[in-house]
């Protein structure tokens, strides 16, 4: 499912497709319809167990969760369509797999921007899959070197643990569907400060794509687009400028 920005009847735009990363739903990106001052209609990717899917059981595969979305996706994206994919950390290899259906669907994929990851073909090394709660949240707090406040909340703690919990899986057991590469343009970015992914793995998506590679850093750490958004969004709109 996708969270649309306007109406079914799309016409010939752009769309910039935001893939969550682990734990977040949809609304991290509706402040970026804003920033985008009308250059995409701003839509993400609505993955289960959270937000408006709260209670449907979360995916524990990224192959399973790109075959999952892609009918909603492509009804959401809407005939004609130009389309930009965004994905941060585990966002990233989930539109990475979306690119690959994207393309055998005829969706015109004009470029790919992959943020805070290594190439699909990383494995992570630390892992926080399968710790006890306390542990797997204390071990993602020093992956991200971010703690969501929520999770202060023993309610709210209880609502996103298991989306996280289960994206975590996902992320850490994730092995490319195919080793074919994408022929689209993939632009990669990361935190300079980023202790997750260092700028070689980041560096590691040219291998990714037939097409043209640029990476860029932003002051930061892995989660640096939290207060970037702005400055993502222009660097976006500065490769697509470039055209292919």
């Amino acid at each position: 499912m996708t969270v649309p920005g306007v109406s079914a009847d799309h016409g010939n735009e752009t769309v910039l497709l935001c893939v969550p990363f682990a734990g977040a739903g949809p609304s991290f990106f509706h402040p970026w319809r804003e920033l985008s001052a009308g250059r995409w209609r701003v839509t993400s990717v609505e993955l289960p167990g959270r937000e408006r899917r709260i209670l449907q059981t979360p995916y524990r595969d990224v192959v399973e969760a790109a075959k999952g979305s892609i009918d909603d996706i492509v009804a959401d994206l809407g005939e004609g369509t130009r389309t930009v994919l965004f994905g941060h950390s585990l966002g990233a290899v989930l539109a990475y797999e979306l690119v690959h259906l994207l393309s055998r669907r005829g969706v015109d994929v004009e470029r790919l921007v992959v943020s805070g990851s290594p190439g699909p073909w990383t494995q992570r090394e630390r892992r926080a899959a399968g710790l006890p709660d306390d542990e797997f949240l204390a071990r993602v707090e020093e992956f991200a070197g971010f703690r969501h406040e929520a999770l202060d909340h023993p309610e709210m703690r209880e609502v996103i643990l298991p989306a996280l919990q289960a994206d975590c899986e996902m992320h850490e057991s994730y092995v490319p569907s195919t080793d074919a590469p994408v022929s689209v343009p993939v632009c990669s970015l990361r935190g300079d400060r980023d202790g997750l992914v260092t700028a070689e793995e980041a560096r590691q998506w040219q291998a990714a794509t037939t097409g043209g590679f640029s990476y860029a850093e932003f002051p930061g750490d892995h989660m640096y687009l939290v207060d970037r958004g702005r400055e993502v969004l222009d660097v976006i709109e500065a490769e697509c400028a470039r055209g292919r």
